[in-house]
C-alpha cells in the first residue's frame, strides 16, 4: 500500500510536471514560467505623465490575470514594473527617424542595453516591454488628432461611437529572439497612454503574444492575438485555443476562482456611447452572478496630465446597475477608472475612454495644444478645421531655476517638477510678465494637508493673487485678494475645500480686461466680472518684479507637475536676469 502511495504522488508531480510545460511557438524554449520587464520610456525632451506608475501598474496586472485564466497552471506570467521611467539618451525627432521598424529597434535596443536585459541565466521566459510615451508620428493621443496639410485630422479607430485602440500613427510592435530566448515588445502611446477599449489586448498582443512568437490566427477570429483589440477589452477576449494547444497547453477542468469570475465578467460602458454636452452620463456595469459589492470606486479625467477626480456612488441591492458621472458642459473626451470590491474578497479594476461630442460626426477640440501638435502647428502654420487655436502656450516651469529665481523658503526642482516647502509665505517669482489677457494653468499635488497656495496674477498696472484651499478653522477658503483692500472674506470668498493631499488638481485662472475667474477640477469656484483697477496686491506678498508672475503657498508643500501661461490678447515676455 505504502508503495501505491508512493507511485501516485511520484506520477502526480511527473504529471504537473508536464501540464506546465507551454513553449514558444517554435518549441524552443520553455514558457512554463514568463517574467515580464515593464518599461515607462520617455524621450529626453518629453516629461513622464503625472500618474504614470497608476496607469503601467493597470496594464501589468490585466495582462497577469488574463494569462492566468487562459494558461492556468501550464504557464505563469509575472509583469515586472521597473520603479522609475527610463528617460532616453535621444529625443523625440531622434528616435521617430525612420519607419515604425526603425523607431522599434531603436527604442527597444536603448532599453536592453541600459537595463542589462537578461543577461543573467535565469529559469524564466524574459521579455523586455516598452510601453512608450510617443507614437511613430505626431498624434495628440487623447483628442486622437494628426496633424496634416496644415491642419488636425481626427485619426483612431472609432466604431459605433466607441474608441479603440489602433491609430495609423502608432506603430506598435513586436518580436521573438530565438537565437537569444527572449522577447521585445513596444507599445507605441496610442496603445496604452489613453485607456481606450481595447488598450489592455494590445499590451498583452505584443507583450506576451509575438513576444513569444505567436501569429495571427489565419482565419482571422476575435481573439486577442486578432481582432481582440477592436471588439472589448481583454477580459473579453481569449487566447485560440489551437495556438494554445500548439504552445502545450491542454483542456482540462479549470479551479472556481472568483478573482477570475469577477474579472471576466465584469464591464463598465458608457451610456449614451457618444453624449452631448450637458447629458446625464451612466457606465453600465455588468457582474458575475450571486456576487455582492461593498464598495464601487469612480473617478473620471477630461486632461491627460489633469488630475482625476471621484465621482460619489450609490445603489440599492447587491450590486450597482450602473455608476453616475456628471454630465460635461462641453465636448471633451474623457476617461474613467472604476474599481469594485466585493464581500467575498474579490476586487475588479476597469479604466475605459468616450469622448462628448456637441455633434457625434465632430471631435471636441483642444483648448491647449499637445507638444506634438504644437510643433507641428508652428511647422505648417496650421489652417483649417482649428485654425483660431492658440498655439502660443508657454511652459513656465522650463524657464523656472530656483538658484535664479527670487524665491522666499526653499524651493527645489527635480526634474521638470518644482517643489515649495512647508514654510508661511513661501513664494517663487516666476521670470515671466504676463500680456494683458492671459490663462494660466497649474496641475499641483499638495503633499500635507491642503493649505493656502497662491498665483500671483498681474492685470495693467495692478498686481493681485488668486488663493486656493486658505484654511479657516480646519475649511478651505478661495477668493481673489485683494478687492478694493480687503483680502480674504471679500465679496469673492468661495468656503469649501478644493484639494486632497495627494491628490493631482487642476487649476486655471483666467484673467481678461474685465473679468477673473478661478476654477479647480473643471469646477469654477470665482467669477468677478468688472473693470479690474480696485485689485491690488497686500505687502506680505510683494516680489521685487511688479511686472512678475509668481506662484506661492502657505503652511503646506506643494509639487507642481505643470504650469503654463496661454496669451488671449496681447503678449507676454520672457524677463532676463538683468530685469529681476
Amino acid at each position: 500500500m505504502k508503495n501505491t502511495l508512493s507511485f501516485v504522488l511520484v506520477f502526480l508531480v511527473f504529471a504537473g510536471e508536464l501540464l506546465a510545460s507551454t513553449k514558444t511557438w517554435d518549441g524552443k524554449h520553455d514558457t512554463s514560467k514568463i517574467e515580464v520587464t515593464v518599461v515607462y520610456f520617455v524621450p529626453a525632451d518629453r516629461s513622464p505623465l503625472p500618474d504614470w506608475r497608476q496607469r503601467v501598474d493597470y496594464y501589468a496586472r490585466r495582462i497577469e490575470q488574463f494569462h492566468r485564466r487562459e494558461f492556468q497552471q501550464h504557464s505563469t506570467m509575472r509583469a515586472v514594473v521597473q520603479d522609475a521611467p527610463l528617460v532616453s539618451e535621444l529625443t523625440t525627432a531622434q528616435l521617430r527617424k525612420g519607419d515604425g521598424d526603425a523607431i522599434f529597434f531603436r527604442t527597444l535596443h536603448e532599453a536592453d542595453r541600459r537595463l542589462k536585459f537578461a543577461q543573467e541565466e535565469s529559469d524564466v521566459f524574459p521579455i523586455l516591454l516598452v510601453l512608450s510615451e510617443i507614437n511613430w508620428r505626431p498624434l495628440d493621443d487623447f483628442y486622437r488628432l494628426h496633424p496634416s496639410e496644415g491642419s488636425f485630422e481626427f485619426e483612431g479607430n472609432y466604431t459605433s461611437g466607441q474608441h479603440f485602440p489602433g491609430a495609423t500613427s502608432g506603430g506598435a510592435r513586436a518580436t521573438y529572439l530565438a537565437d537569444r530566448g527572449v522577447g521585445w515588445g513596444l507599445v507605441s502611446a496610442d496603445g496604452w497612454r489613453v485607456p481606450y477599449r481595447g488598450s489592455d489586448c494590445v499590451v498583452y498582443h505584443e507583450g506576451c503574444g509575438h513576444t513569444v512568437g505567436l501569429p495571427h490566427p489565419e482565419p482571422s477570429n476575435n481573439t486577442v492575438m486578432s481582432m481582440g483589440q477592436y471588439n472589448g477589452w481583454i477580459s473579453e477576449s481569449t487566447v485560440d485555443k489551437e495556438q494554445k494547444i500548439r504552445l502545450g497547453w491542454e483542456p482540462g477542468q479549470q479551479e472556481v476562482d472568483s478573482q477570475l469570475e469577477l474579472f471576466s465578467a465584469f464591464t463598465a460602458v458608457p451610456h449614451p456611447l457618444v453624449p452631448a454636452p450637458g447629458d446625464s452620463v451612466r457606465l453600465n456595469l455588468t457582474w458575475p452572478a450571486d456576487v455582492t459589492a461593498k464598495n464601487l470606486r469612480v473617478r473620471f479625467q477630461t486632461a491627460i496630465d489633469g488630475p482625476w477626480i471621484d465621482a460619489a456612488q450609490k445603489w440599492e441591492g447587491p450590486c450597482p446597475q450602473f455608476a453616475v458621472l456628471p454630465p460635461f458642459e462641453r465636448p471633451t473626451p474623457v476617461s474613467y477608472r472604476v474599481d469594485a470590491e466585493m464581500n467575498d474578497g474579490s476586487t475588479a479594476e476597469l479604466w475605459g475612454y468616450f469622448q462628448v461630442r456637441a455633434n457625434p460626426a465632430q471631435n471636441p477640440i483642444p483648448t491647449s495644444l499637445s507638444p506634438d501638435l504644437i510643433v507641428a502647428s508652428t511647422a505648417a502654420g496650421a489652417t483649417g478645421a482649428i485654425s483660431a487655436m492658440p498655439t502660443n502656450e508657454i511652459d513656465l516651469l522650463s524657464l523656472v531655476d530656483p538658484r535664479n529665481c527670487f524665491t522666499l523658503g526653499e524651493w527645489k526642482k527635480v526634474g521638470r517638477v518644482l517643489e515649495c516647502p512647508k514654510s508661511f509665505g513661501a513664494r517663487l517669482e516666476l521670470p515671466f510678465a504676463p500680456p494683458a489677457e492671459y490663462r494660466l494653468t497649474v496641475v499641483l499635488e499638495p503633499l500635507d494637508t491642503p493649505n493656502g497656495f497662491l498665483l500671483g496674477q498681474r492685470s495693467a498696472d495692478n498686481r493681485f493673487v488668486t488663493l486656493f484651499n486658505f484654511l479657516l478653522e480646519g475649511v478651505g477658503n478661495s477668493a481673489i485678494e485683494n478687492v478694493n483692500g480687503r483680502n480674504l472674506g471679500n465679496e469673492t470668498t468661495f468656503t469649501g475645500n478644493v484639494f486632497q493631499q495627494n491628490q493631482l488638481s487642476q487649476v486655471i485662472t483666467t484673467v481678461r480686461n474685465n473679468s477673473v475667474t478661478m476654477s479647480v477640477d473643471g469646477r469654477t469656484i470665482v467669477s468677478r466680472q468688472g473693470a479690474l483697477n480696485d485689485l491690488s496686491l497686500s505687502d506680505y506678498w510683494k516680489t521685487p518684479n511688479a511686472k512678475a508672475l509668481f506662484v506661492g503657498a502657505y503652511d503646506c508643500r506643494y509639487r507642481i507637475h505643470r504650469m503654463t501661461v496661454e496669451p488671449l490678447s496681447g503678449e507676454g515676455r520672457i524677463l532676463v536676469s538683468e530685469e529681476k
